[in-house]
């Protein structure tokens, strides 16, 4: 079910008028369900879809702008539930990495119009607070998120290291102050205090406190220790997610699937990260997502480490987790999509996005006719965000010219020659 119900589109005026300048057409654009649609976008909303050709000609309501999409898959834009703002793009710094202010908002910056490019319109990032740094990168990325706006979404989530004891008091009032600062989701990783199990009863207190939402880095290695979560986040609204359980598929197939039925029946989300870990964990795999899903819990997929320590090659691409689910856990691209789109907004209390009038313009055209041929090959993207484009990535294949590809009549793209 989605978080919330689309609105109605508004009702088209009843003459015709000047070219609405906040309006744009996307024309010429393929659905999953094999139509070739016009969509017309007003508002930050899709206001109609229509037959290819039924919405260019003006009609009740002129566009503003037309966006040929001919050649493109159109579809729900992704989303990014795991990502680590403060720590992205580091991995060739020399020495420790940084945590000047300026430099984790550049950081966080660059990563944020990364995942954009990518065509994640949304994305939650973890970002470590107490210890060393204080406040001070959780501040950065607040600073990089005022910044980005109207761009793209960017939401943090406040992980302080200690909880309990006498250690963890400094904690507990850095994770509150965190919270006023403008922190919008409390986590952390519970694995790493003394008290487990206190740490997360502090974080629900906290987030309880504020009515904000839990996002916990585990392994998921201790299915005791997962249950006594379960049991102590039921009934928690917003809701509590659980990121990236690696080990639960390591665990007995019995037990393994009896925590899942527990994390379901909690309404516990968890978030798998395919293309590797993070800095919250250190640990590789993903979560057993069949199992998980079988058991009724919703499962999303996330990005992890950006060219960090953790992950010096991370892409920080939803296409790439879906495809990988697809490709080595046995997801249909259909289901594998869902975990980067629905499933990802849904974690993060978005409303949900369907290609029809009423939803949300957060939208992602990738050059291709199939979904499991855009999971494929995902190289031209635009991407759509409150009804505006916000990226385009454009690739050209060129091959030379040969007597083979003629005869055949095989697709060639390319705007010269080469010799």
């Amino acid at each position: 079910m989605p978080d919330s119900q689309p609105q109605p589109p508004p009702p088209p005026s009843s003459s015709p008028g000047p070219a609405d300048p906040s309006s744009l057409l996307l024309c010429g654009a393929r659905l999953t369900d094999g139509r070739t649609v016009d969509v017309r976008l007003s508002g930050g909303r899709i206001e109609a879809v229509g037959t290819a050709g039924s919405l260019a000609a003006g009609g009740t309501r002129a566009c503003g702008a037309r966006v040929d999409l001919g050649g493109y898959l159109l579809l729900p834009a992704p989303a990014e539930p795991h990502a680590h703002a403060d720590t992205a793009l580091s991995a060739d710094a020399e020495g420790p990495v940084s945590y000047e202010p300026q430099d984790v908002q550049r950081r966080a910056t660059e990563a944020a119009l990364l995942q954009l490019g990518h065509g994640a319109t949304a994305v939650r990032a973890h970002v470590r607070v107490g210890d060393v740094q204080g406040l001070g990168a959780l501040a950065a990325v607040l600073q990089a998120r005022r910044a980005l706006r109207g761009l793209a979404e960017l939401t943090t989530v406040a992980m302080p290291r200690v909880l309990t004891g006498v250690a963890g008091a400094d904690g507990l009032a850095v994770l509150r102050d965190a919270v006023k600062m403008g922190a919008s989701v409390v986590g952390g990783r519970p694995d790493l205090d003394p008290d487990p199990t206190g740490y997360v009863e502090a974080v629900l207190e906290v987030a309880s406190e504020h009515g904000c939402p839990v996002d916990l880095h585990t392994d998921a290695s201790d299915p005791a220790r997962l249950a006594r979560l379960a049991a102590m986040a039921g009934g928690l609204r917003p809701g509590v997610t659980l990121s990236p359980c690696g080990d639960l598929g390591r665990l007995p197939s019995q037990v393994a699937s009896r925590t899942a039925d527990q994390l379901a029946a909690a309404g516990v989300a968890v978030v798998c990260l395919p293309q590797g870990g993070c800095g919250g964990v250190d640990r590789r795999g993903a979560a057993p997502v069949r199992l998980l899903r079988a058991a009724g819990v919703r499962v999303a997929a996330g990005s992890g480490a950006l060219r960090d320590v953790s992950n010096p090659v991370g892409r920080g691409d939803p296409l790439e987790a879906a495809f990988l689910l697809a490709s080595r856990y046995g997801l249909s691209p259909e289901e594998a999509y869902d975990t980067v789109s629905g499933s990802a907004r849904a974690v993060l209390g978005l409303p949900e996005v369907r290609v029809e009038a009423g939803f949300p313009a957060e939208l992602l055209a990738v050059r291709g006719d199939r979904l499991a041929g855009a999971l494929s090959l995902a190289y031209s993207r635009v991407v759509v965000h409150q009804g505006r484009v916000m990226a385009r990535t454009s690739a050209v294949r060129e091959f030379c010219s040969s007597a083979a590809s003629v005869e055949l009549g095989l697709p060639r793209q390319g705007r010269g020659q080469l010799s």
